[in-house]
């Protein structure tokens, strides 16, 4: 039983679980299951054997306590091209074993992220607490570097499935962590603890968490200022617009300002999350709020309007004239805005395109909206 490439033995992966037995029972069948496989695969009223599909006359579960030695025996064997699994971790815990190991032994755990077991074995728990136990209000050279490593590691293991391993973030001093480490980390480790932050907002099991960070305002504050610096902060933030409850929140710290920055600098240099930015911000413009700050900052509107029509692509067209139609269906101010900002060519142009057809039948509801408008404009000169 060579750990060889790190591969898990066939024999030491629970037929239900596909992964490695944690605490491994056989049956009458004289199948062996891991135990919290087989008592959920029972409990939802399966009587049968899940590999032979034999009659369990019996639901006894014998722990077998041979096969359980042999796995903590290969988790503890080294090969001639990897140390043991129990080496490594030995290694990140230690005090007394220096950094440039520390990093040795990441970039080996970072080679085997595709290996389920790394999750079981409590790593992904583990560099977690590493990486989010205590960062100084400022970073050295070395903490960087260590960091980064961890992040990339931790973005591997997360996509086995582990997410709900990142409510360890619900503690007050940890989520402290996360934000000095959005200001202070270099680009690589804030586009990894963005799309961290995709994550949280996405899954159910990170749903208290993903709250926790839309009600933290100095949390969200560094990342705001970093959406400029950092392309996945804008899909970070984006996400947690979804967080229907926190929206007043997000916009009371001043998302949707960054967002009109971003926007608006859309035609300068190449944004591709331009359109998510547009579509974040049609998602606030259902609150008041959201659309007094719109109204209210010089050259919001104006900067909406230009998502409109994009030569390059049609991407954020839908949401930006379905936010001009929320806007405008109450202001002629804003109806006034719009049009000194060239909106009706825009629609004109946009009408002409190959955008859907969707897109179109709004374009011509906002055209109807603005028409007084317009034809007040047209006497005026």
């Amino acid at each position: 039983m060579q750990e060889g490439e790190m591969s898990i033995p066939h024999l030491f992966i629970c037929p239900i679980s596909l992964d490695l037995f944690k605490d491994p029972v056989t049956l009458c069948t004289g199948q062996t299951y891991d135990r919290s496989s087989i008592q959920k695969w029972i409990s939802s009223g399966n009587f049968t054997c899940p590999v032979t599909m034999l009659k369990l006359h019996d639901l006894t579960m014998v722990p077998n306590h041979t096969l359980h030695h042999l796995i903590n025996q290969w988790l503890h064997m080294p090969s001639s091209t990897h140390p043991s699994f129990h080496s490594l971790k030995h290694t990140l815990q230690s005090h007394h074993v220096h950094s440039d190991k520390k990093l040795d032994a990441l970039e080996k755990i970072l080679s085997l992220c595709q290996e389920s077991t790394l999750v079981h074995l409590g790593f992904l728990h583990l560099l977690l607490e590493m990486l989010f136990g205590k960062v100084e209000s400022e970073m050295s050279q070395e903490s960087i570097k260590f960091a980064e490593k961890s992040v990339s590691c931790i973005l591997q293991l997360v996509q086995l499935g582990e997410s709900e391993c990142l409510n360890i973030l619900k503690e007050e001093s940890k989520l402290e962590s996360f934000r000095i480490l959005v200001e202070q980390g270099n680009s690589k480790i804030k586009e990894g603890l963005c799309y961290l932050l995709e994550v949280i907002a996405a899954s159910q099991e990170t749903r208290e968490l993903c709250v926790m960070v839309c009600e933290n305002q100095r949390f969200l504050s560094s990342l705001i200022q970093n959406v400029e610096e950092i392309e996945g902060g804008i899909k970070a933030i984006s996400a947690l617009c979804l967080v229907e409850s926190k929206r007043q929140n997000l916009i009371e710290v001043g998302v949707v300002e960054a967002l009109l920055r971003y926007i608006s600098n859309a035609e300068r240099r190449e944004r591709k999350w331009a359109p998510k930015a547009m579509a974040a911000i049609e998602v606030l413009l259902e609150l008041e709020s959201g659309k007094e700050v719109v109204k209210n900052r010089p050259n919001g509107v104006e900067a909406i309007v230009k998502m409109v029509f994009r030569v390059s692509d049609h991407q954020g067209s839908e949401s930006a004239v379905k936010s001009l139609i929320i806007i405008c269906t109450d202001s002629v101010k804003a109806r006034e805005g719009c049009i000194h900002a060239g909106l009706l060519t825009q629609l004109l142009l946009l009408l002409q395109s190959q955008c859907n057809g969707r897109t179109k039948t709004r374009a011509r509801m906002l055209l109807k909206l603005l028409r007084s408008n317009w034809n007040q404009h047209e006497e005026q000169h």
